[in-house]
């Protein structure tokens, strides 16, 4: 890796160092998040101003961190930072691409030629090849999908180094490129716009040679006047390519050819480079035949959507441009797995956490899960497999592999194979307990004897060695039906809502009611990852627990009462209070216990008529703190009755108003500020002129009820599977009571959920319906206690152990509550804690 001194930095980004301390030391590691810091040392930190953050914020956190280089766009008391070095640049974010950009340029690529040639596969592993080939993917979809699949196929015979997870944007391709060095042989690197005039600044940072262009859909259409616009756009990434792919079918249409360049295009059409001759779909495969240089290929591709085929065709013309020989491809080809996009967190036996990763091996997804690992509470445990590697890029793989595992602070790692052994296990400190396996069955034998406790344990490794075994022997034995949950949506629809406010707007996450039935400090450790500024919960023993997890954000009891004040001021809770006669009781608490200026939450009752103050009562209330020693204001709140209904608008901004009376009163009696906080999830989306200082997001973080209309996608999904099928005749009956009457002969499908896990028993007899395979599967007789009975008949191929959703991606929470007669709220609440809570990452 290329290593860059302060100065030489400074130079490239036209900035002025304006303090150093050790300028000679290397800088090796580019980082725009205070959160994701691995290698302090030697990383320089840009202070990125966003819409919604501003990185100069969060520089005291890198430095106390150990991070001692920073790129700043704004003067700060340098005095602060003794030990540090800062640049001073117009940008941050162009000092970044720019950066980026020379780095790239310093490696030699291949220029375009008027009669360019294919690299070659395989280049001799005693030389470092000058001219790496570079690939630059772009797209409506399928980016990331062929970026991996195309890391799979090529993983044998290049070095590659390739875009993290879906690094493609403004800020994700120079941290991309930032990774390559002069050891690697092929880059394969991403680049999303979302409109004109940003694919500029990404073609010059990656100057492929090589470019892809996967496919044109819908995604971001808004941001182009039309299709030719969004291409044209697109293309700009192919400025420096001297070979350009693509589908003929949606962009032979688009695409302008220029002489100095090469096209390959796929497809049906007699003038595509690959030819698509014949397709059948067999079971789980689809069977191609092709065309390439006049010969047929047979291609086996383990998928049947027609998005995975058309992303494999992609890959195909890649491979068969890069040189690699027609039956090695179809060899490969039939052995590409499904991208795993999903990073598993489980419950595991004696107070574990398990992250399941054990699909990939390669440093940048190892990374991205040991960032997970971090964020867990307890020891911290990595069963690691051999990674698939060239011979000789082994030795410096299991070294950085170490690297990583050093700066994660992993107590325990457990390696399975030959080449953890040779490489990995010599090298890694005396400190950390170390275990080996020959392969994955050793360990299962004797993994009854490693005595697994509170340790948070990472999964990771190859496909070929089947760490996803370990899972029965690790896992929580508890009830086979599952509550999905998905972090990465969780985290989208947060900052989808961060984009409606105000810069200076604050976030209180409700996590309420185990965080609407999804995990109370699984969700509230996102959020305080993903920097909200409060959480919200309803009692005080539901703070407590959070507490006891490691959460330190600020938290607001709803609901306290006279019980719980030990509670509250032990653990650091902020009471909401909504009485004189809770403000007295708490008031005589913190004096008991010697306490001053203790935060609380004022509630207001604006028309809601549940807790809070009413209106006559305001004026006391305000004279109650106006010398108030032992209480000190820290927000004044109210709750909208019907923010999400356009039929009772003027019934929610008359709430605003008078919102807005109440804390004027209170406010020149108090002589401070404070917080104020009325909007919801639907207000936020609705009413942007009630937002306030604070707004208090729930049920919106999921996704649901919004997730049609306002961009944001579900994030829980509730399933279970068949325990068994039979066949019954007509005039026969299903369930308790006789109820459900047969009208014909039926197979019948009873599945493993029922109305104790959640699933509300009145939508018995037909009235309710799961998904099986796609299709609707109705209830027939009475919903159960543990088992539901569901009509197959009219489905195909169904199976025991066949998977049934209950709600999620064919049948939304909504839905399911509207057919239950009651609220999503009530639904998603109600889901039983013998539910397994299963959450993944994308």
């Amino acid at each position: 890796m290329k290593l860059y001194s302060l100065h030489t930095i400074a130079s490239i980004a036209a900035g002025q160092i304006i303090q150093h301390q050790d300028i000679e030391k290397a800088v090796e590691y580019l980082c725009t998040d205070s959160r994701k810091i691995l290698y302090p040392e030697s990383s320089l930190f840009f202070a990125l101003k966003t819409e919604r953050a501003d990185g100069h914020a969060y520089i005291k956190s890198c430095y106390d961190k150990g991070v001692r280089y920073f790129i700043i766009s704004e003067n700060i008391e340098l005095k602060n930072y003794p030990e540090a070095g800062f640049i001073l640049v117009d940008n941050t974010l162009n000092a970044l691409q720019e950066l980026a950009a020379h780095h790239r340029s310093t490696l030699n690529s291949q220029p375009p030629t008027s009669n360019p040639q294919p690299p070659t596969l395989n280049p001799k592993p005693s030389t470092l090849n000058p001219q790496p080939t570079v690939i630059g993917i772009t797209g409506s979809n399928g980016k990331t999908i062929v970026k991996e699949w195309l890391y799979q196929l090529l993983q044998e015979d290049e070095r590659i180094v390739r875009s993290p997870k879906s690094y493609n944007s403004q800020i994700g391709v120079p941290l991309s490129v930032w990774e390559m060095s002069e050891a690697h042989t092929l880059g394969i690197f991403e680049a999303g716009i979302s409109q004109k005039g940003e694919m500029e600044n990404l073609a010059a940072i990656i100057q492929p040679t090589i470019g892809i262009f996967t496919y044109l859909g819908d995604a971001h259409k808004e941001g182009f006047s039309s299709e030719q616009e969004k291409v044209q756009e697109k293309c700009k990434l192919f400025d420096t390519a001297h070979t350009i792919i693509y589908p003929s079918e949606s962009l032979g249409k688009y695409i302008k050819k220029a002489n100095e360049k090469k096209y390959i295009s796929w497809g049906k059409d007699e003038t595509d480079d690959l030819k698509v001759l014949h397709e059948t779909i067999i079971q789980q495969e689809t069977i191609l035949q092709v065309q390439w240089k006049n010969k047929i290929i047979t291609l086996h591709i383990p998928f049947t959507d027609k998005a995975s085929v058309h992303n494999a065709l992609t890959c195909c013309c890649v491979c068969l441009h890069l040189g690699m020989r027609e039956e090695i491809l179809a060899t490969r080809i039939q052995q590409l797995e499904p991208v795993g996009l999903r990073l598993e967190i489980k419950k595991g036996i004696q107070g574990c956490t398990l992250l399941n990763d054990a699909y990939t091996s390669d440093l940048n997804s190892l990374e991205i899960a040991l960032h997970l690992l971090l964020q867990q509470t307890g020891n911290k445990c990595i069963i690691i497999s051999d990674f698939i590697l060239p011979e000789n890029d082994k030795e410096n793989t299991y070294q950085s592999i170490a690297g990583l595992i050093h700066q994660a602070k992993i107590e325990r790692v457990i390696t399975i194979g030959k080449d953890s052994e040779k490489f990995l296990q010599p090298i890694l400190s005396k400190n950390i307990s170390t275990l080996h396996f020959g392969n994955t069955d050793a360990l299962i034998q004797q993994i009854q004897q490693l005595h697994f406790f509170n340790e948070a344990i990472l999964i990771k490794g190859a496909r070929k060695f089947e760490l996803e075994r370990l899972l029965p022997y690790l896992e929580q034995q508890v009830h086979e039906t599952l509550l999905e949950i998905n972090l990465s949506a969780i985290a989208r629809n947060l900052q989808l809502i961060r984009s409606k406010l105000k810069r200076n707007t604050k976030i209180m996450a409700v996590v309420k009611a185990f965080s609407y039935g999804s995990g109370s400090y699984e969700i509230a450790r996102l959020m305080a990852f993903h920097r909200v500024d409060y959480l919200a919960v309803a009692f005080a023993d539901e703070g407590v627990a959070l507490r006891k997890a490691g959460i330190e954000l600020p938290i607001l009891v709803m609901n306290a009462d006279i019980h719980a004040m030990d509670a509250l001021t032990n653990w650091q809770l902020e009471p909401e209070i909504y009485s004189f006669s809770f403000l007295q009781s708490f008031s005589k608490h913190l004096e008991k216990e010697g306490l001053h200026n203790y935060p609380v939450h004022i509630k207001i009752d604006t028309g809601m008529h549940r807790l809070g103050f009413m209106e006559h009562e305001w004026q006391d209330l305000a004279l109650k703190f106006k010398e108030h020693q032992l209480l000190t204001i820290k927000s004044v709140m109210s709750h909208l009755v019907a923010s999400e209904d356009p039929t009772t608008d003027s019934f929610t901004f008359l709430q605003g108003a008078k919102f807005e009376r109440a804390c004027d009163i209170i406010q020149r009696s108090c002589h401070y500020s404070f917080i104020r906080h009325l909007n919801n999830t639907s207000g936020i989306l609705r009413h942007p002129s009630l937002q306030y200082e604070m707004v208090r997001l729930g049920i919106g973080l999921y996704g649901v009820g919004s997730a049609d209309q306002d961009g944001m996608e579900p994030a829980i999904r509730f399933v279970s599977s068949i325990a068994q099928i039979k066949d019954v005749a007509a005039g026969e009956t299903v369930g308790y009571n006789r109820q459900g009457l047969l009208q014909r002969r039926s197979k019948i499908a009873i599945v493993r959920v029922g109305y104790a896990d959640g699933f509300p028993r009145n939508l018995s007899n037909g009235k309710g319906w799961m998904v099986i395979r796609g299709q609707k599967a109705p209830v027939i007789g009475a919903v159960c206690m543990d088992m539901t009975m569901l009509d197959v008949t009219d489905i195909l191929d169904v199976s025991e152990g066949d998977a049934v959703e209950i709600f999620g991606h064919h049948i939304s929470v909504s839905t399911l509550a509207k057919q239950a007669d009651t609220i999503p709220y009530e639904i998603l609440t109600g889901i039983s804690q013998r539910v397994k809570r299963v959450y993944f990452e994308e």
